[in-house]
């Protein structure tokens, strides 16, 4: 199945978007995506092909996620979404730390973002989740990435605790992506519940940094934004 999906991705890669993702995604020297290479597939269009292959097994997905090109490994991790979904409690524990041993290849936002709700967040949703506070304090960036993104799952069920106890620890992070996951993810919260949201930057904004405050404020009234903002 392996040299089936290869060719596939094949078929399907275009120069021109390729070059444009590379761009996009900050592969050049020193930027946070260095050395990343691209096949020009849309995430659409990598999703249909998730469909196609949707009964791949983990050995599949492990050579995959081993690629050196971006698209194999948001198809690896679209799979691995696909399987955990139809797994039992014991199958999914296992994908789970599948996912949490291969942080290494989860290596650009959009493989974080794409899939770490879906999987680590839904894994500690009825489970202790101390394992995200060993994500935020990781010297990687996509793990501390992992970290606040995954507390998306909660938030959708209502429960911020985790976001606001992570985005806490994230102030003084230095990576701006970092700022703009976790401004997104209080914007999240603002949107559910906005004095919560008030009530952290009652607290955080003068020391947060602005491009975070920017994306948690974003869905405010205008003026209540240009008020925050006169923090920063």
């Amino acid at each position: 199945m392996i040299a089936h999906i290869r060719t596939r991705l094949e078929s399907l890669a275009d120069a021109p978007t390729a070059a444009i993702l590379r761009r996009f995604f900050k592969t050049g020297p020193g930027e946070y995506g260095e050395g990343d290479r691209f096949r020009g597939i849309r995430v659409p269009v990598l999703r249909k092909l998730c469909r196609e292959f949707r009964h791949a097994g983990i050995e599949v997905i492990s050579e995959l996620l081993d690629s050196p090109w971006h698209e194999d490994r948001m198809l690896a991790l679209l799979l691995l979404i696909e399987r955990y979904r139809a797994s039992d409690e014991h199958g999914r524990e296992a994908l789970y730390d599948f996912y949490c041993q291969r942080t290494d290849r989860i290596n650009n936002w959009d493989l974080v973002d794409v899939t770490c709700p879906h999987i680590v967040g839904r894994h500690l949703d009825s489970r202790d989740r101390t394992p995200l506070y060993r994500f935020v304090e990781s010297p990687s960036l996509w793990e501390r990435r992992i970290a606040i993104v995954s507390t998306f799952h909660f938030i959708r069920n209502g429960d911020f605790r985790d976001t606001l106890a992570l985005a806490e620890r994230l102030l003084a992070d230095p990576e701006e992506l970092l700022h703009k996951a976790t401004g997104w993810m209080l914007r999240e919260v603002g949107k559910r519940d906005q004095p919560q949201l008030e009530a952290f930057l009652d607290r955080h904004a003068t020391a947060m940094p602005r491009t975070m405050l920017r994306y948690a404020i974003e869905r405010l009234p205008e003026e209540q934004r240009l008020e925050w903002l006169r923090w920063r």
